[in-house]
């Protein structure tokens, strides 16, 4: 199933032709549930696997050895959904809920100590014949992107990413991947998505235009506050240049990194090379606006999990920005959450 971005609202580089130095493409994944494939693209789906290479594990020090377990938390999940769509105005039953709460319940493994091997999971698996903008290295046509079910990581308790390039004819299908005992965060457990790689034009992060740009945009859009009204005005229905013009929601390859909670700032690969955008991993694949909301999803607005069909979820409900090196996509990337 495709999805398609509707147009924007109005022709911007026509607004601000200075806007035509600061456009890129993206390739929007579009996430959607359904059963996935080894030798397809997919989130939380199947991979493709080196047939000699041992499945990674996290071998950092955090506590491990209390948290969920997976199949409860998919399971979990099924029994809010089918609840909601029954009764959208109660929701689960009385039994519902205690099924629910022995579902949410947390489990202890003794003995398993802070260095111990947690096996990752498999997040993504991206084949660059069908996102565009995935640039993978030479000899390589497939990203997989992994990473550990806890927390503990860093100071703001980023996630622990890890990527794996790979060239497709040189993996089996690998359908029981390891599998952790116990996950510290149901967040990072994602459903098995589909994707239906969409590639839109996106412009510069405001803070990164020019100052004088900046300062006729704030102008352009105070204009178009006055022009809504009060009362649209306080909905938020008005055009603005970072919701409706700047840069897509949701998942996706490429384009521009949002900076809304930190600000912008470098970020610089070991050799000195400036960084690029890799991946986004969003929480939510449309939010406030929705002039990005995809065609066909159009009347899915409002419905509960209609914008979160991964269930992945980072930090407070943001994205994770992942990047690399241009001049080497193989040297260490890194991460920002916002």
């Amino acid at each position: 199933m495709n999805r398609t971005t509707p147009p924007r609202p109005l022709d911007i580089e026509a607004e601000f032709p200075e806007l035509a130095s600061y456009r890129k493409t993206c390739t929007r994944l579009h996430p959607l549930r359904g059963t996935t494939e080894p030798c397809k693209s997919s989130i939380g789906g199947l991979f493709l696997w080196p047939a000699d290479e041992p499945w990674p594990a996290c071998r950092a020090a955090h506590p491990r050895d209390t948290g969920r377990r997976i199949e409860d938390i998919h399971r979990e999940r099924r029994v809010l959904d089918e609840a909601w769509r029954r009764n959208p105005e109660t929701g689960p039953t009385d039994e519902e809920r205690d099924v629910l709460a022995d579902l949410q319940r947390e489990h202890h493994v003794p003995g398993l100590q802070e260095t111990d091997p947690v096996p990752l999971l498999p997040l993504a698996q991206l084949f660059a014949k069908n996102v565009p903008d995935l640039v993978a290295p030479k000899g390589h046509d497939v990203l997989q992107v992994l990473w550990c079910p806890f927390s503990a990581h860093g100071r703001q308790a980023t996630p622990d990413v890890h990527l794996r390039w790979r060239k497709a004819t040189e993996c089996t299908p690998l359908v029981n991947p390891p599998s952790p005992e116990l996950v510290g965060d149901a967040s990072y457990v994602p459903e098995p998505c589909t994707i239906a790689p969409e590639q839109v034009v996106e412009h510069e992060y405001v803070e990164l235009l020019s100052e004088s740009l900046q300062e006729r945009i704030e102008e352009w859009e105070e204009g178009n506050e006055e022009e809504a009204g009060v009362e649209a005005a306080s909905r938020g229905e008005f055009l603005t240049y970072g919701e409706d013009f700047s840069i897509a929601p949701g998942w996706k390859v490429g384009g521009y990194a949002s900076w809304n909670v930190t600000g912008p700032h470098p970020v610089t690969c070991s050799c000195g090379t400036p960084m690029e955008l890799l991946l986004v991993i969003d929480s939510m694949e449309w939010g406030g606006t929705r002039s990005w909301v995809p065609l066909e999803d159009r009347e899915l607005i409002g419905r509960r999990g209609a914008n979160t069909p991964t269930r992945v979820r980072v930090g407070r409900g943001g994205s994770l920005n992942i990047f690399i090196c241009p001049a080497d996509p193989t040297h260490e990337h890194k991460v920002s959450l916002q």
